[in-house]
């Protein structure tokens, strides 16, 4: 049992004793309901105490939970006033940061990332751009981005990172699973891991190029080529078309934590397993500029939990992957 609570549990805890309800501390934090759910249950199991008991159409918290409010207000003002004078500090009094990420980060990290720039340097111009990883580091290239949130599957060849004309840095932050999506008629519907050989006769939906060259190593592994009609990014489309019978699929788990899974959708772990990494990319001398330096501190606060990720150990973050 480890009874250390993390900055995100004393946040929630804060923002429910203000508002009386689990859906109004997620709006006030901006994120969605269920993720913030889903980290409260993680953190109270962690922590081997309940914090939040419901109470009618809201939730109370338990003396645990109370006993912690007590605490996170202290240290969350201290933590909010010590990110402010280091900001003083780096001289970030205004400046523009420019985003770009890919689809399923667009609702889930990139919100919250930019509400915490804005509430704490509300100075800072942010523009935001959404790219899927080749392009979002060619506007890197290009001088068109200062800051790329990208995803990488182990093994690609063609991974863009890899290009040896790249000249930037890349510092991984999460692990994100990769889950499989399938009818809930479907025969495999019963299993909770299914054999992707299972279903070499199923068709397919694919999404991205590097997700759909993801689905086709995988497979060859497996040893058939997948039957692919459909292809969309759009994760919304492929829950709609897997609940309706035509086809299976591959979805990371950014995808899910932002959607609400339509019935007749079965999800399941794939055998073999998949995942992909999720990174930031810079160009070098980047961090020298405080309004980037300022976003990927915050970016690196965000705590993956919340999503479904497995964040990337603080050591290997520090020391990033550089490609120059």
């Amino acid at each position: 049992m480890d009874t250390t609570p993390d900055l995100l549990t004393l946040r929630i805890v804060r923002a429910i004793a203000d508002h009386g309800t689990i859906s109004k501390a997620a709006l006030a934090l901006g994120y969605s309901q269920p993720a913030l759910s889903q980290h409260l249950s993680r953190s109270q199991a962690r922590l081997g105490l309940a914090l939040v008991l419901r109470s009618g159409r809201g939730v109370r918290l338990t003396e645990a939970g109370r006993a912690l409010t007590s605490h996170a207000i202290t240290v969350l003002n201290a933590v909010d006033a010590a990110s402010a004078e280091l900001a003083e500090l780096a001289g970030l009094t205004s400046g523009t940061v420019r985003i770009a990420a890919f689809p399923t980060a667009s609702s889930t990290l990139v919100p919250r990332l930019i509400r915490q720039l804005r509430e704490r340097h509300p100075q800072l111009t942010i523009n935001y751009v959404e790219a899927e990883p080749p392009q979002a580091l060619q506007l890197l290239r290009d001088g068109a981005a200062d800051l790329a949130i990208t995803f990488s599957y182990p093994g690609d060849r063609s991974d863009p990172h890899l290009a040896r004309d790249g000249g930037y840095s890349t510092v991984p932050l999460y692990t994100e699973p990769v889950v499989l999506v399938l009818p809930a008629s479907h025969p495999s519907a019963t299993s909770d891991a299914v054999k992707l050989a299972d279903l070499a006769s199923d068709p397919w939906i694919a999404g991205c190029t590097l997700c759909r060259g993801h689905l086709l190593a995988l497979c060859d592994v497996e040893g058939f080529a997948p039957e692919i009609g459909l292809e969309t990014d759009n994760a919304l489309a492929v829950l709609s078309f897997v609940s309706r019978g035509l086809g299976v699929a591959l979805l990371p788990q950014l995808a899910l934590s932002s959607l609400t899974v339509p019935e007749g959708v079965s999800i399941h772990a794939p055998q073999p397993s998949s995942e992909r990494t999720i990174q930031y990319v810079i160009q070098p001398g980047a961090t020298r500029i405080p309004s980037v330096a300022t976003a990927i501190a915050t970016l690196r606060e965000l705590g993956g939990t919340i999503w479904g990720l497995r964040d990337y150990p603080e050591s290997e973050r520090t020391a990033g992957l550089s490609r120059e």
